[in-house]
């Protein structure tokens, strides 16, 4: 149940088609001479490309995926060696002095600093593991002993539930009756299955219904929910395999960690003018 939890990453991600450009053929593939360590990583037609760029992509390569090594660094070389050629050739062709461009390169440039700065902070604030210990274990007590398999109806008035109800006391079966007249669109093709689920993700009142049913009954009477009324059928329950706090940790630290900077965010604006 934890691992749903899990939310979007913290910052906007930069995306250079890094790949394509490093397949481009360069004027000269020379290796970088051994003695120049701290100098630049190379000269394009006069403008040195400054070595810092390698660690750079190295960290955005590591953040895909990609382990550190010799290979992967001579990949970078010459990726980078294709980038300079290709802007210096599109300065040449007055393609960077267009506004839209400007433009562009300005939200990139934004977008760069609002990743950095998230990232900073979130280092400088870290999670503790008191705190993740505090989050598993609400979730925990929100979650429940006992998760439920149940299926419902939904139908606008509590007319047609009745109605509904009633057919299925002649002897019905609950998921034609479901498939047919539900208004539910997600669970009607499949007879009104709601899946194994724990009551803190049903609307209240629904929840209650359905906790106190026997396996294999249905409600007596529809249950009211902000969305319409439902008929209720209680297929099964069954104990919650709850995963150990090793296990969901890093879900957990990073949600912890992207409340934080939605909090950040939100004292930033409030303090800011905004018209």
């Amino acid at each position: 149940m934890i691992r749903s939890l899990v939310l979007a990453a913290l910052g906007v991600a930069l995306s250079v088609p890094g790949a394509a450009v490093a397949q481009l053929p360069t004027k000269e593939p020379a290796k970088p001479a051994a003695a120049a360590k701290d100098g630049p990583l190379a000269t394009v037609n006069g403008v040195a490309i400054p070595r810092q760029r390698v660690d750079v992509l190295l960290r955005e390569r590591a953040q895909q995926g990609h382990p550190d090594s010799e290979q992967l660094r001579n990949a970078i070389r010459e990726e980078l060696i294709n980038r300079e050629i290709i802007q210096q050739e599109a300065s040449r062709s007055g393609l960077t002095k267009k506004p839209e461009l400007q433009l562009e390169l300005e939200l990139v440039r934004q977008s760069v600093i609002v990743q950095t700065y998230l990232r900073d902070w979130v280092q400088k604030h870290p999670v503790t593991d008191a705190e993740v210990q505090k989050e598993y274990d609400r979730v925990k007590a929100q979650t429940g002993e006992k998760e439920y398999k149940a299926r419902h109806i939904l139908v606008a008035t509590e007319d047609e539930a009745k109605a509904l109800l009633a057919e299925i006391r002649k002897g019905a079966k609950f998921e034609d009756v479901a498939s047919r007249s539900s208004k539910d669109d997600g669970t009607k093709s499949r007879g009104g299955d709601l899946d194994w689920t724990v009551p803190t993700n049903l609307d209240r009142s629904f929840a209650e219904a359905m906790i106190k049913l026997e396996k294999g009954k249905m409600t007596e009477a529809p249950v009211r929910s902000r969305f319409g009324f439902h008929l209720i059928q209680l297929d099964d329950v069954r104990a919650i395999n709850f995963p150990p706090l090793a296990q969901v940790k890093p879900q957990l630290t990073q949600r912890l960690a992207q409340q934080r900077v939605q909090d950040l965010v939100r004292d930033l604006r409030a303090k800011a003018k905004v018209e």
